[in-house]
């Protein structure tokens, strides 16, 4: 059964992440004009809403923020991000995939050879975490960056693959 229990008082972390992006060149089946590299770090707030079977494996909802630093040739930006999630894996929160949709925060969005076409994008992410040692994780997440026409339909996007390590409260 779906717990709607009411928000607690205080935010509940679940967890804070390092991410580093590693490889990747297109956007969703195009190829970007410029290479970007990125850093941030997440916080990964729970949600009172879940669903936990008897074998302790459920569904989740989470929201991720963060905080990062997205280079292209001699341009950078700050990044800020928040995105819901529906997060299934097991009750302790140690293995977990999750998906969510969100906004960005760009504070350039023209860099030498791309325009993002402003400074709002959507967010969409998919991500993966196991756990290394005690309350160690390691994960993969993916994440697009999109205006979805909102500002023409000559700009292009970003896709991210990042690693991340993480610590679980």
């Amino acid at each position: 059964m779906l717990s709607l229990a009411a928000p607690p008082a205080s935010a509940e972390l679940h967890s804070l992440s390092a991410r580093l992006r590693v490889g990747g060149e297109r956007v969703i089946g195009v190829e970007q004009p410029e290479r970007f590299e990125s850093v941030d770090l997440g916080l990964t707030w729970r949600l009172p809403w879940e669903h936990y079977g008897a074998s302790g494996w459920g569904l989740r909802t989470r929201v991720l923020t963060s905080a990062g630093w997205m280079t292209g040739a001699e341009d950078s930006a700050l990044v800020l991000s928040a995105l819901p999630l529906l997060a299934f894996g097991s009750r302790d929160g140690r293995f977990t995939t999750d998906f969510g949709l969100g906004a960005a925060l760009l504070s350039r969005h023209r860099f030498a050879q791309q325009d993002f076409g402003g400074y709002l994008r959507f967010a969409l992410t998919v991500g993966v975490s196991v756990p290394l040692y005690r309350q160690v994780g390691l994960g993969y997440r993916f994440m697009h960056y999109s205006d979805a026409a909102l500002y023409g339909t000559d700009t292009i996007g970003a896709d991210f693959h990042m690693v991340a390590l993480s610590y679980l409260f």
